[in-house]
């Protein structure tokens, strides 16, 4: 009995539509950003000169109790943005579901705050609130604040129309209100999973506080971008150590305790 391999599937006018639209869009995007490995490989001098600088890295007990300091205060900014956006995050996120919003005026609303807040960059809304508030932690704290409402909202409600809808049918036919769906039947439900994403949040608020510092909002950004306009590369190296320390710690707990909410 001779098998006879199986027919290759003609290229379809889709199919070569598409691959020539992706390989024109690479191109224009290469030219448009002036990618250049010819350029990174003419620049060795001055990486060269950078990393001469750099390394060893300062760790002086002066820059280096500055740099735990800050990276405190990078984890309260982190900690606090996510914690008091929860909230707000939780009541949009229950307006922005349809397993529990039936859809008109009150789900597209919301939907369209969640979509606002989570397309304006937390870095933007960092600059907006160090004019209003001036310069240090707090302002990154709104920002974060503001940011992740949007993006954990969005996630929550992602979360809550995944659940079994048993429970939740059972409800409404007994003549349960939204309120009482929504607190008996959808939160618990998808609450295992509402807490990993918490705890995911986490983790990148406090990655993102990094960024807020270098735009005045406090923390170890803050230090990072004064070395960096002192030419003190070695200091911006413990400093980056140190991101480094506390970006691993904060993504082990958190992997920890998110494997501990899944058992």
């Amino acid at each position: 009995m001779t098998l006879t391999p199986p027919r290759r599937r003609p290229v379809t006018l889709v199919t070569a539509t598409v691959t020539v639209a992706l390989v024109a869009v690479h191109v224009l995007a290469w030219e448009a950003t002036e990618f250049s490995p010819a350029a990174l490989v003419q620049g060795w001098a001055g990486m060269a000169d950078f990393l001469g600088q750099a390394l060893p890295p300062d760790l002086s007990g002066e820059v280096l109790g500055a740099a735990v300091e800050a990276a405190l205060v990078t984890l309260y900014i982190g900690l606090l943005g996510t914690t008091l956006s929860v909230p707000s995050a939780l009541v949009l996120a229950v307006l922005a579901a349809r397993t529990t919003t039936s859809g008109g005026w009150v789900y597209q609303a919301a939907r369209t705050v969640l979509s606002f807040l989570r397309a304006v960059p937390d870095v933007v809304f960092a600059l907006v609130f160090v004019t209003a508030v001036g310069l240090g932690p707090f302002a990154g704290v709104l920002a974060l604040i503001f940011h992740n409402t949007g993006v954990m909202g969005k996630l929550w409600a992602e979360a809550m129309e995944e659940i079994d809808l048993g429970p939740r049918d059972a409800l409404r036919t007994n003549g349960a209100s939204r309120v009482q769906v929504a607190a008996h039947a959808v939160l618990p439900a998808a609450l295992p999973q509402c807490l990993g994403l918490l705890l995911y949040r986490l983790d990148v608020n406090v990655r993102s506080s990094l960024v807020l510092g270098l735009v005045g909002a406090g923390g170890i950004g803050f230090l990072v971008n004064q070395s960096i306009k002192l030419f003190r590369f070695d200091e911006m190296v413990t400093h980056l150590l140190v991101v480094l320390v506390l970006v691993v710690a904060v993504d082990q707990l958190s992997a920890l305790v998110r494997r501990r909410i899944g058992a």
